[in-house]
């Protein structure tokens, strides 16, 4: 049954939100619609929200290489959402593995839709390949430089403002070559020296699952003829390798975090960046989600903790 009003009909079926209601405007159908059944001005929902991206990888064996930057990180509090409105979540896989004497491979981006996008992490240098880090949400570590650039330093590149901090620098220290530390999303990646890489710069802690957690640190970078590889940062930024552990160690999944560099001389592989993240706090259960959620509560909210992209729908 209709109900008719000058200018045309409200129909008895409520017409579907559109991309438009997510962004504030409303059609007149639409207002009418929510106005009749009690809905206008519209209930608003207010949730807290931490994107974090996929941390690059590092450069890979045979000479010194810089560590993977991390994933950029962003977040939020007391974000307005609509109701009914269907927001697609995109989780950013790390940077691969590489080959030795190659450099690494920058992150993937991870999204909640259209609110907050974070940058992947840049990749580390290597002195076989390309010595300066590559720029992303957080930087990755710099080497030295080889063929007519031999042994001059590379700089690590640049993060983002507002997701992450600069890659760390190579250096040459009396014929003896380090790499940096990839930068993380609370600190920039260490500069190395000739006795030890530089450590991967820290991340940040987070209280948005209902515990303090470190997302998206940097990995360490290595030295030359060292045993000293450098530490990763705090947030699952991977260690360069040492005489014990040669091939050093990947970015943590699900933290962004950046992939440390593997012994110098070694001629190992890098390490893989870590997988991003997308965590969500709201004060009221979704209506529905995809891509297989964590769903966690803590402190009378409920937390959707997304490893994977989908969709969410309040």
């Amino acid at each position: 049954m209709s109900t008719r009003y000058k200018g045309g009909i409200i129909s008895a079926a409520p017409p579907a939100p559109t991309s438009l209601v997510a962004s504030g405007v409303w059609t007149l159908e639409q207002a009418l619609q929510a106005k009749s059944g009690g809905n206008w001005p519209i209930p608003q929902l207010f949730i807290d929200y931490l994107v974090v991206a996929g941390g690059g990888s590092s450069g890979g064996g045979t000479y010194h290489s810089g560590g993977g930057g991390a994933g950029g990180l962003r977040s939020g509090s007391a974000y307005a959402v609509t109701k009914g409105f269907s927001y697609t979540i995109t989780v950013g896989a790390g940077g691969a593995s590489v080959a030795a004497g190659s450099s690494g491979v920058a992150g993937n981006l991870s999204a909640f839709g259209s609110v907050a996008s974070s940058s992947g992490g840049g990749r580390g240098g290597n002195y076989s390949d390309i010595g300066t880090g590559g720029n992303g949400g957080s930087g990755g570590g710099g080497s030295v430089g080889s063929g007519s650039a031999y042994s001059v330093p590379q700089a690590g590149g640049t993060g983002i403002s507002g997701q992450g901090f600069a890659g760390g620098s190579g250096t040459q220290d009396s014929g003896v070559y380090g790499a940096g530390g990839g930068g993380g999303a609370g600190q920039a990646g260490g500069t190395g020296t000739g006795s030890v890489g530089g450590k991967g710069g820290d991340g940040i802690a987070s209280t948005i699952t209902g515990s303090s957690v470190y997302y998206a640190g940097g990995g360490g970078g290595s030295v030359y003829s060292s045993n000293a590889g450098g530490a990763g940062g705090l947030g699952g930024g991977g260690s360069a390798g040492t005489l014990t552990s040669a091939s050093g160690t990947s970015g943590a999944a699900n933290t962004g975090g950046g992939g440390g560099a593997p012994l110098s001389h070694a001629s190992l592989s890098g390490n893989a960046g870590g997988s991003g993240v997308v965590i969500l706090s709201s004060p009221q259960a979704a209506a529905s989600t995809t891509g297989s959620p964590t769903v966690t509560t803590s402190g009378g909210l409920t937390i959707y903790t997304f490893t994977a992209s989908g969709s969410i729908t309040f």
